[in-house]
């Protein structure tokens, strides 16, 4: 199993991000995820920087695999672009980048003003999208006339000796046999068995899940940090990928109690806590779990996770 951490540009600004990137390399993280938004879930978070930007950042800080987890190819950017992006993305990481993709949340596909289309339709224009952007990475020159996009005699120059591995993020049963059908790989936020078997049984790809703690002096004051950030993440279904501002997801997180938040997310500094969060995705059989930090003391999180926790959970997947 390898750990990674995972690089939230919702609530860290570019530097910081490098930062991290750097320190999780140096604890002993063997790889990164990084989020793809063009706003964050609320306004305490309060950042969202171009993630193509920080990526080729990344390149000059760390030599860990990233992943992005995940881009939207359909709606905000034409596929054609995030096929560009990722080829030179991949260049400069020499071959260590993963495009993680997935079928968007209206938070950050609805800005250009187009309809947010539903659920099945975002999953079609995601396949014609990944094939679109494989094409592009095969140097040919492209016209494509599909149902959702059309390119012009479009051709990418710059281009990485491999073309990078395609995962997708997948949270229920259809999108989950999209992902057999069309990835590398599978990416998830949600220790499901289920789901990954059902990957697994037509699809020999890795597998990644991503979790966040939040690391502080006490349990009460890591709860009320995260229970501030991201207290919204403790609502299950669909509904993530249905509103379509900060100021709505503060509204969906004033339905959540602290201690929802504080039995949803290991907070405080108990390195045995923080391990029991990441059981659940070990014992699912995730090849690889990625966890970033919530709040400020992220450097101390980084430090104590390379020399406590992953050591353990390395340990608990070889058992």
């Amino acid at each position: 199993m390898r750990v990674g951490y995972f690089l939230s540009t919702e609530e860290f600004r570019p530097h910081e991000l490098l930062e991290q990137a750097r320190l999780a390399e140096e604890a002993g993280f063997e790889a990164l995820w990084i989020s793809d938004h063009f706003h964050p879930w609320n306004e305490a978070q309060g950042q969202a920087p171009f993630v193509w930007s920080i990526l080729g950042a990344l390149s000059e800080v760390t030599t860990l695999p990233v992943t992005t987890a995940v881009t939207c190819p359909t709606v905000r950017m034409n596929p054609a672009v995030i096929a560009q992006a990722a080829a030179t993305t991949a260049v400069m990481h020499h071959g260590r980048f993963v495009l993680g993709v997935g079928s968007g949340e209206a938070l950050n596909e609805h800005i250009l003003g187009d309809p947010w289309p539903s659920a099945a339709t975002r999953l079609d224009m995601l396949e014609e999208a990944v094939a679109l952007i494989r094409e592009l990475w095969s140097g040919r020159t492209v016209t494509h006339r599909g149902e959702f996009y059309e390119v012009d005699s479009a051709r990418l120059y710059t281009l990485p000796r491999t073309p990078p591995k395609v995962y997708m993020s997948a949270l229920g049963q259809h999108a989950t046999e999209l992902a057999v059908r069309i990835a590398d790989g599978y990416q998830s936020v949600v220790p499901d068995r289920e789901l990954l078997r059902l990957f697994h049984r037509g699809n020999p790809g890795q597998t990644q899940a991503g979790l966040k703690v939040c690391h502080a002096p006490t349990e009460d004051e890591g709860v009320t940090i995260a229970h501030r950030l991201w207290a919204h993440q403790a609502v299950p279904g669909q509904v993530h990928q249905q509103l379509p501002s900060p100021r709505h997801f503060e509204e969906l997180a004033s339905f959540v109690s602290d201690d929802t938040t504080r039995g949803s997310i290991a907070c405080g500094r108990d390195p045995d806590r923080q391990l029991r969060a990441m059981r659940p995705f070990v014992e699912a059989g995730f090849d690889e779990v990625y966890v970033g930090n919530i709040g400020r003391h992220y450097r101390e999180m980084i430090r104590q996770f390379g020399e406590q926790v992953i050591p353990q959970v390395h340990h608990l997947a070889s058992a």
